[in-house]
């Protein structure tokens, strides 16, 4: 008898292995979800981040929201950029890009909601949310997962989006992961900044979810995306014209900022650490003394040969 049950148990294990096994082969295993919120009306470096990221195999994008870009500046001097500040609307022309970048692609399938247009709550402080297309589809894209899987959102810009649709719906924060790139942090002194163009743009959403107990964020101060550079006239030499997304990448750095021999590529930066963790490394660090969590992490170091490197080979995939 006791033969007999041993012979079940094994029978029973190897089964178990199996299906392990089984589950665990690439082309059985789960893709990550992933939702990508930018301002990509404001500079040339989220165009390449986005496009990194569309062309990313083993991730499925689940929607790719346009963000405001909103700052004093546009109020007080004649150009922002290479844009007239006059009649500029910088959600507008974020949407613009993202839907330009997915029809040139051929994902123009991928959800693509405008997001809000102005900040959470008001210039004196706040938690009203800004409903908006792209807060709601983030909410019904959450609710939509299968019990276990979460949703990893990547910001490129201002918070808006996210912090409003958590506010809205604050059930989604246990299924949702946040990165993004924003704020300054000292290694050496332990001391954060918030004085910094995507958190001035919407300092109120940034303090929201610094506040929130449960919320799995991971920031990318500036400081760590700034080794990230790449070369204007080795950028033009390596983008084939007769390719149209490499067109576009390459005008896109001749209509912006023709001016500059090189740029920093800060989003690019989060998105090549958020897609590959072996050249990158964090740190658990303190939240910033004014909010409720306390600690968040932090991305403290990128191989920006690695992930520039990485960007040229997957784009000519």
């Amino acid at each position: 008898m006791k033969s007999y049950q041993n012979k079940i148990k094994w029978s029973f294990l190897g089964v178990m292995l199996l299906s392990l096994l089984f589950l665990s082969y690439p082309g059985f295993s789960q893709k990550q979800k992933v939702w990508l919120d930018s301002d990509t009306g404001n500079e040339m470096d989220d165009l390449y981040a986005i496009v990194r990221l569309l062309k990313e195999p083993s991730v499925e994008v689940m929607g790719l929201s346009s963000a405001h870009f909103n700052n004093p500046d546009l109020l007080v001097f004649e150009k922002w950029n290479a844009y007239d500040t006059k009649h500029l609307n910088t959600l507008e022309d974020s949407q613009r890009l993202n839907e330009l970048i997915l029809n040139t692609m051929g994902l123009s399938h991928i959800p693509h909601p405008k997001g809000a247009d102005r900040q959470v709550g008001r210039a004196w402080g706040g938690t009203e949310p800004r409903d908006s297309p792209a807060a709601q589809k983030i909410i019904q894209t959450v609710k939509s997962l299968p019990e276990g899987e979460k949703l990893d959102i990547i910001t490129l810009g201002a918070l808006t989006n996210i912090a409003s649709a958590i506010i809205l719906e604050p059930e989604i924060l246990p299924k949702i992961r946040v990165f993004a790139l924003g704020a300054r942090y000292n290694q050496q002194t332990r001391a954060w900044s918030k004085n910094e163009f995507n958190i001035r743009n919407d300092l109120n959403a940034f303090d929201y979810l610094l506040d929130l107990t449960g919320l799995d964020i991971t920031v990318m101060p500036i400081e760590t995306a700034l080794p990230l550079k790449f070369d204007r006239e080795a950028t033009y030499e390596r983008t084939n014209n007769n390719i149209p997304i490499e067109k576009i990448l390459a005008d896109r750095w001749r209509e912006q900022n023709p001016q500059d021999k090189t740029r920093v590529m800060w989003d690019l930066a989060l998105v090549g650490a958020y897609l590959l963790p072996q050249h990158s490394e964090m740190l658990l660090v303190n939240c910033p003394p004014e909010n409720k969590s306390f600690t968040v992490r932090v991305y403290s170091k990128i191989d920006q040969d690695a992930l520039m490197e990485d960007f040229w080979k997957v784009l000519k995939q």
